[in-house]
């Protein structure tokens, strides 16, 4: 027993010496770009808003005002594929509340709203001009897109491990060191969704749509070992 517990006496004193004697030297940044590029596409968010006496008329009304901005939608050039229903309700509408009366239900409201993706944004002012023509009377905004955003993406990632770089070695020289290698790297979430650039190239016919550009950002965290 005595010869065992020496023996484990031995090994947890020589645990500290077979440690490494100096933590590895390194310098982590985060590197950003952003890669502007033309849209090729838009999704449109419209709809229409009805009102009845009762329920039914407005649920009835809206639908008929509905079918009608579809079918125009569709003698645009807009496909199936391209029509999805974003948000259908339909609400009571409430009055008195200003009057300090009680508050009672004086028809209803239906509406009903629509995404539209067009993939030809030469012809986006004339679907605007359409769905307005015909009944739309709601519409809460249009975003841009890439149709295939990888290409740009990329070039955005490449783009942010060169920042990344270049941080690194300017930290590092600044501090009397050498830049060494790549010990991790890591692409951040929350990146790389299209944003506005505000710099408009072209805009469409009939209804004044400006698509401009749209950047695609890419973020990454890199730990270089600093070399001696």
């Amino acid at each position: 027993m005595r010869v065992l517990n020496a023996l484990m006496l031995s090994a947890a004193l020589a645990l500290p010496f077979s440690a490494p004697a100096f933590a590895e030297a390194l310098v982590t940044v985060t590197g950003e770009a952003t890669v502007e590029a033309t849209p090729d596409m838009a999704t449109i968010s419209l709809g229409v808003t009805t009102e009845g006496q009762t329920a039914a008329e407005a649920m009835t009304a809206n639908s008929k005002a509905l079918q009608a901005v579809v079918e125009r939608l569709k003698a645009a050039g807009i496909e199936d594929r391209d029509l999805q229903t974003s948000n259908l309700s339909l609400n009571p509408n409430w009055v008195g509340y200003d009057s300090g009366s009680t508050p009672k239900i004086a028809g209803y409201v239906a509406s009903n709203m629509l995404n539209v993706r067009v993939r030809a944004l030469d012809g986006l002012g004339s679907v605007l001009d359409a769905s307005i023509a015909d009944g739309a009377n709601t519409l809460n905004g249009i975003s841009f897109e890439l149709a295939e955003p990888r290409p740009a993406l990329d070039e955005a990632r490449k783009a942010a491990v060169a920042d990344a770089r270049a941080r690194a070695a300017l930290l590092i020289e600044a501090a009397g060191g050498t830049l060494g290698k790549i010990v991790s790297i890591t692409e951040n979430s929350g990146y790389g969704s299209p944003m506005p650039m505000f710099k408009s190239d072209a805009a469409a016919a009939l209804v004044p749509v400006a698509a401009g550009q749209i950047g695609l950002s890419a973020s990454v965290t890199i730990s270089f070992e600093i070399a001696e």
